[in-house]
């Protein structure tokens, strides 16, 4: 009997249950799958969780930075506009705390460790194809690589899932148009957080996390077109 890797098992479960949350919000009852949402996103975080290769304390850290840093962030948001611009949240996402639903911090931690980990195997699979000489094996290099594209890739991971969102019922924006504002947090606490996901001392190699962002892009562009 062939043995299956956790990267397999757990890329198999996610694409199951994005493709049924799909099919039940396009075809079904959009109403009842949508409000599924906050156990899907645990259970994506947990996916992570398992497939991770080494959950120390760092590792821990890390999740904790993001789902507090995450949070506060849009508490401010949500309360003040400082951060992001004007929004608020639906009631979909499940209970809130300061009118920022509490799953939220689970879902920041979800898209700044994947993008760090994509970027982080892209800019090794770059060394080993070029040679590290021709690219250069300067910690500073890599970091910046790892800080400054991941934040880069979470801002168009968001630019992707905004419109998605708003049709979902996820947030609303009190104004006409998603403004540049909003993007330009993103960058900076991305680049924070993905700041600590590359300085902490723990395994960055996660192929789940590269296919988990690319089946949650498929999945709201998807929803972007046929919603």
């Amino acid at each position: 009997m062939r043995k299956y890797s956790r990267y397999q098992v757990a890329t198999a479960i996610a694409i199951l249950f994005h493709a049924i949350g799909l099919l039940g919000i396009l075809f079904v009852d959009k109403d009842v799958f949508i409000r599924t949402t906050p156990f899907h996103l645990l259970l994506m975080g947990g996916l992570l969780f398992y497939t991770a290769k080494k959950i120390n304390l760092a590792f821990l850290v890390f999740f904790m930075l993001c789902a507090f840093t995450g949070f506060g962030a849009e508490a401010i948001g949500t309360s003040t506009g400082a951060l992001f611009g004007d929004y608020s949240y639906g009631t979909v996402l499940g209970p809130m705390i300061k009118n920022v639903p509490v799953i939220i911090a689970v879902n920041w931690f979800i898209i700044i460790y994947c993008a760090g980990a994509t970027v982080h195997t892209v800019f090794n699979r770059l060394l080993q194809n070029t040679g590290e000489g021709a690219v250069g094996s300067s910690t500073l290099i890599k970091a910046l690589s790892v800080i400054i594209d991941g934040a880069t890739l979470a801002v168009f991971f968001d630019f992707i899932l905004e419109p998605a969102a708003i049709k979902l019922g996820y947030w609303q924006w009190l104004t006409v148009d998603i403004p540049l504002f909003n993007y330009t947090c993103w960058l900076f606490v991305s680049a924070l957080l993905l700041t600590a996901f590359y300085f902490l001392p723990f395994p960055k190699n996660n192929k789940f996390a590269v296919h988990l962002l690319l089946i949650q892009l498929m999945f709201f562009m998807l929803i972007r077109v046929f919603l």
